[in-house]
């Protein structure tokens, strides 16, 4: 692996390996979709704001700009929704499993709207990373009742990665198209905050704020380094070797979820742990193997 990607999978994973947690800390008064348009107004001026000091060319066709408002909408806003109210009914760790799955969607949506052909040693590396995972969370997988609230929480978790693989698949569009990545997403945060905004405004939500040094905190690391540093590095990658390939550093996140608990929360690592980060890494080695694509046409 050329020395630039490694860097582009390392960046956006270690730092989305503690986001999962990092959310746990905007739940609570303010709602959850009203803490993903506060996150978006932030990250979109910060974008826009870099965009203007650094002059970079910001005149886009219409047809472009309805491409950037449909990866904003999708990776930006509704996404970010369907993870924060996920998270109020199962644990971080377990969404940080269930968006591993990302990797699937986008080796499918690659193949069924960009016409990518499926790469075999991504969906092997892809049955080895998220078996490897399941086994690391295996006693809260089976110590979880399947109540009401756990299945809605599950069902958010799966809407949500299906919207960000969505918008994945449009992001790799727009950079197949000529769209600079910057500025590609600086519209598409400022597109994804608008849209949540105005959905909260129909659903009634109330715009409260919290003023406490944890809330305020967190959303700013969530803000510019979740979305503003991570998705730069992250869509980048996708742009160079496709979002089935890229998606793959999101597999290996529940490994830094849980090395963060580890020290920060006292999680117990065991055999168990042990051996499911073993299958992560054997995953990871056959995804990133070079090998000829599966032909799905007659």
């Amino acid at each position: 692996m050329p020395a630039r990607n490694f860097l582009l999978y390392a960046v956006p994973a270690l730092i989305w390996g503690s986001t999962w947690f990092t959310i746990t800390f905007q739940l609570g008064k303010v709602d959850p979709l009203v803490s993903v348009v506060y996150r978006y107004v932030i990250a979109g001026a910060v974008m826009m704001g870099y965009c203007w000091l650094k002059g970079l060319p910001m005149k886009f066709a219409p047809r472009q700009h309805a491409f950037m408002l449909g990866q904003g909408a999708l990776l930006f806003g509704i996404n970010y929704w369907m993870a924060y109210r996920a998270e109020e009914y199962i644990p971080s760790g377990l969404m940080a499993v269930a968006f591993s799955t990302i990797v699937f969607a986008n080796s499918l949506f690659g193949y069924v709207f960009l016409k990518r052909p499926i790469n075999k040693g991504v969906l092997i590396g892809a049955v080895f990373g998220l078996s490897g995972t399941f086994i690391i969370f295996s006693k809260q997988f089976f110590g979880i009742g399947l109540t009401d609230e756990f299945l809605f929480g599950a069902g958010m978790a799966m809407l949500s990665v299906t919207m960000a693989s969505l918008g994945n698949i449009i992001s790799a569009r727009n950079t197949g198209k000529g769209v600079p990545v910057i500025q590609a997403n600086a519209y598409s945060m400022v597109y994804g905050c608008i849209i949540t905004a105005l959905l909260g405004l129909f659903m009634g939500k109330e715009f409260t704020f919290e003023y406490t040094q944890t809330y305020v905190l967190s959303l700013l690391y969530l803000s510019i380094i979740g979305s503003v540093v991570a998705f730069g590095f992250y869509l980048t990658l996708v742009g160079e070797i496709g979002a089935d390939k890229a998606s793959y550093a999101l597999v290996i996140i529940p490994i830094i979820s849980i090395s963060l608990s580890a020290i920060f929360e006292g999680y117990q690592l065991t055999w168990m742990t042990l051996f499911g980060v073993i299958m992560i890494v054997m995953g990871n080695l056959f995804a990133l193997r070079k090998k000829k694509p599966i032909s799905v046409t007659n």
